[in-house]
């Protein structure tokens, strides 16, 4: 009995955290009394549902206890009254329908999106909230250090606070301020879903699933905008390979050795429709960054994949959004249009990624390209000392002693 409701409220944690604190964060008016009345929620679960057993609808059960106590607080400090009204949507002002916004997540990203805020606070705030990541998660997702991504959420959650700024669904005339960073948050959950930070598994589909929600969302809610057309059509096309990207063993399998009759080809469809749809708008990173995803969706194999059109998408996409990420995925394009040696030359260090595993990986891939075996080796066991995730450290280890 003890482990089936700990299992529940694990799956209750995974499935259902963004809806109780987002609605724990309307009546609450502060985020860290949100979210310390939601984790007080979750901890009084493991002991009633033991008692009383798991509720038919945990997530109901979990936001009336927070709210309840989030609301009992606030009453305490005698500010209810007066902080409710800047929790609630203006009936006047809002020209959202509830169509739009089925559930209260997405009034609690725009939250955390407040122009106020900086656009790296926004993103890491809703990973945060939103998601539930841990600072550690969020810290490699941004490439900084724990403490650093820990001191920002809270500078952030204080900054909410003292600002009052409310949690509610703001007017179309405010999107253009907000959009870009809802839009990077989207993509940064779906990211760490597609290939988790570190534990046992390759994937957390669960962040992967949520990932894709918000952005089917993003595009119901701005039906013209190609931005948040290219980035579900981004979206939909990495996660058609998903099947894919392990063997029957759990082992990492590469895309050039994928079997691509595993690829959801009803997934791949539909982001090459929103691909189109996306480019016939604007020319945008996310609409670029689909584009390349769709070049490998069209190639029936490795060897028909078009290097060179990806590699001008590159060029295009790193002219237009300069990242160390971009520059380094142009190499591996490059490499396949130019060669090994020819991408080794371009390869920089670039400070940015000095412990981002894949920046070892690709120059260990490259030097075993061009027969220089023990380089390699040594950048394999560089990346493999960076990298956390069980199934891609047996791939790198793999890698180290092949051919020994």
């Amino acid at each position: 009995m003890a482990d089936s409701v700990s299992a529940a409220v694990a799956e209750a944690h995974s499935s259902e955290w963004a809806f109780v604190l987002a609605a724990t964060a309307r009546v609450a008016a502060d985020l860290d009394l949100a979210e310390d009345c939601v984790q007080d929620a979750y901890a009084k679960a493991l002991v009633h549902w033991r008692e009383q057993g798991v509720p038919r609808r945990p997530g109901a059960w979990l936001t009336t206890v927070a709210t309840r106590r989030a609301l009992e607080l606030r009453r305490r400090a005698d500010v209810a009254q007066r902080k409710l009204p800047l929790l609630m949507p203006d009936p006047v002002d809002d020209d959202f329908s509830a169509e739009v916004f089925p559930d209260d997540r997405l009034r609690l990203v725009f939250t955390c999106c407040h122009p106020a805020l900086a656009q790296e606070a926004q993103i890491a705030l809703t990973l945060r909230l939103v998601c539930g990541l841990s600072s550690a998660e969020i810290a490699r997702a941004f490439l900084v250090k724990e403490a650093t991504m820990q001191a920002r959420i809270t500078r952030a959650k204080h900054k909410i606070s003292r600002s009052g700024i409310p949690y509610r669904i703001p007017r179309r005339a405010d999107l253009p301020e907000r959009i870009d960073a809802v839009l990077d948050v989207v993509h940064l959950v779906y990211t760490a879903g597609h290939t988790a930070a570190d534990g046992e598994g390759l994937t957390r589909p669960d962040l992967a699933r949520r990932g894709i929600d918000l952005a089917r969302m993003m595009r119901l809610l701005l039906p013209d905008s190609g931005e948040a057309s290219g980035l579900l059509a981004l979206l939909v096309l990495t996660e058609a390979r998903q099947a894919a990207r392990v063997d029957e063993a759990g082992r990492l399998v590469l895309m050039e050795d994928q079997d691509r009759s595993l690829w959801d080809r009803e997934l791949i469809d539909e982001g090459l429709a929103l691909v189109r749809e996306a480019l016939s708008r604007s020319v945008g990173r996310f609409g670029l960054m689909a584009a390349i995803a769709a070049v490998h969706a069209e190639a029936q194999r490795w060897e028909d994949t078009d290097w060179a059109e990806i590699l001008g998408l590159y060029d295009v996409l790193l002219a237009r959004w300069p990242s160390p990420v971009v520059a380094l995925n142009r190499v591996v394009a490059l490499s396949y249009v130019s060669g090994p040696e020819a991408a080794l030359a371009e390869l920089a260090d670039d400070p940015a990624l000095a412990t981002y595993p894949y920046l070892a990986s690709t120059r260990a891939e490259l030097l075993w390209r061009t027969g220089r075996v023990e380089e390699a080796r040594a950048a394999y066991e560089e990346a493999l000392a960076f990298t956390s995730n069980a199934v891609e450290a047996e791939f790198l280890q793999g890698r180290i002693t092949r051919g020994a």
